[in-house]
């Protein structure tokens, strides 16, 4: 596997993860349930995995293109 590859690799599984916890999220605050965290922790959880994809996405590419 190419340099940087890996990591965008892993960039997409967090950007699916973060999506998923924006879902339970959304389903959180429309139900009025908490599942663990509430809809405030479950946006807060759905933004951090962003932010880390985003960072992985770029560290891949930056080692790909080197």
């Amino acid at each position: 596997m190419p340099a940087g590859q890996k990591r965008i690799l892993i960039a997409r599984g967090f950007a699916g993860l973060a999506f998923l916890c924006g879902v339970l999220g959304l389903l959180a605050g429309i139900l009025e349930r908490t599942w663990e965290l509430g809809a405030v922790g479950w946006f807060a959880g759905g933004s951090l995995l962003a932010l880390l994809s985003v960072y992985a996405l770029l560290d891949g590419a930056v080692a790909t293109y080197r």
